[in-house]
């Protein structure tokens, strides 16, 4: 137990270590009290060999005693820390907030990415043929909606796509949020005070049968693994990420099921082999770990260069400027759900064999199926038609009724 005794300085304590010394004597930690309006303040200063002593101890103390007199600045030691502390941290962040746009987004936000190469030179050159033109210099604390609309102006009269337009802003939203989860800036995005042109960018674009054939067939005389992935994308309508992804123990060939998980919705979902799915997967001939691997053995990240060049030598997007028209290996996916809803697969099946998470995402395939609209128009009628006749041949009868009684 701490034995502490008094000093020859009024409210200042001390005891001494058992075994450690300070030079010849053994050393001693103090440390100081008052009490001011019925309160008790203590502040532990520090060893001898920390360079404290009985006189400069009751100094401190002294000043904590006047500070709290006077309701302002440190009662302790611990206090003044904090206090400094926090003044070096405001003192960081006034600095930090003088940064500039084009400054914090090369030295903070790029840093921090870890996204694929492609998308991350997609956005260097969205800010740098954009955004640090007109916002490089500013403080990014300074970026208003008006400089926002500057942007938009530009891009506006250079011809830029509004799916352009709408890619950079998401650059500076994200560079944004990034900089406000720093504390650098407090308020939400300015683009979200910034009207944006509107996009639809649901790709229209699906494979015939034929044109479908047709690919598979000159995918698998240059890559018969690229044949693979675009068969189970076109049977199934597997993302190319999930396919990436899948691996060995969410395959069950006999119940021909596959598992889906971390899909882009977030929840697992299971699809359906094919009878020329089930047999492609069972020809291959590793069955652990992740079923398709690029050539160095390890998980594939994008689609090769094998399908695009079958795309163009089959001419599927030859003489077509707008991208939603274009062939890609997404388009597999959305031929997939385009030949169901034309063999009269219900939306409400649709979305979870897709995995949307709204019936809105997968409405948009509604269209392909207008015979089946008119179809349940006429059921309808004819239901009307028959619920209305027993009531007539009803109300008929009653008539008779009344006339034979009078």
């Amino acid at each position: 137990m701490i034995k502490w005794q008094k000093t020859q300085f009024p409210g200042i304590e001390c005891y001494q270590h058992e075994s450690r010394k300070h030079g010849i004597k053994f050393d001693a930690y103090f440390r100081g009290r008052f009490m001011f309006r019925g309160k008790t303040y203590i502040s532990s200063f520090g060893w001898g060999s920390e360079k404290w002593t009985s006189k400069k101890a009751f100094l401190k103390l002294q000043e904590f005693k006047h500070n709290a007199k006077n309701g302002s600045g440190p009662t302790s030691l611990r206090d003044e820390q904090n206090r400094r502390d926090e003044a070096d941290l405001e003192k960081a962040r006034l600095l930090a907030a003088e940064i500039t746009f084009s400054e914090f987004f090369k030295t903070k936000y790029l840093p921090a990415q870890h996204k694929k190469i492609s998308s991350l030179t997609a956005e260097k050159a969205y800010f740098r043929e954009w955004l640090a033109p007109e916002l490089g210099h500013l403080p990014i604390k300074q970026i208003t909606p008006f400089n926002l609309e500057k942007v938009k102006k530009n891009m506006l009269d250079a011809g830029r796509a509004p799916r352009t337009i709408q890619y950079t802003f998401a650059v500076f939203r994200q560079t944004w949020n990034t900089a406000k989860a720093q504390g650098l800036v407090k308020k939400e995005s300015p683009t979200k005070n910034v009207k944006l042109p509107r996009f639809d960018n649901r790709r229209l674009r699906f494979l015939t049968q034929e044109e479908a054939e047709a690919l598979l067939n000159d995918l698998i005389l240059r890559s018969s693994q690229m044949h693979q992935l675009a068969l189970l994308a076109l049977h199934t309508g597997m993302r190319a990420g999930e396919i990436f992804s899948l691996s060995w123990s969410d395959v069950d060939l006999q119940n021909e099921v596959l598992t889906i998980r971390d899909s882009k919705s977030g929840k697992t979902r299971f699809c359906y082999l094919t009878t020329e799915t089930k047999h492609m997967l069972s020809e291959l001939s590793s069955k652990d770990g992740l079923v398709f691997l690029n050539r160095n053995g390890r998980k594939i990240k994008e689609v090769s260069n094998a399908f695009p060049r079958a795309v163009e030598r089959l001419g599927f997007n030859r003489g077509l400027e707008d991208s939603r028209q274009k062939v890609t290996f997404h388009s597999l996916r959305h031929t997939f759900a385009s030949w169901h809803v034309q063999g009269g697969t219900d939306l409400y099946v649709l979305k979870e064999l897709l995995g949307h998470h709204s019936i809105q995402l997968t409405e948009r395939y509604s269209h392909l199926r207008p015979d089946g609209l008119r179809k349940a128009t006429k059921i309808f009628e004819e239901r009307l038609k028959a619920e209305k006749e027993p009531s007539e041949t009803k109300a008929k009868n009653a008539l008779r009724a009344n006339f034979h009684t009078i």
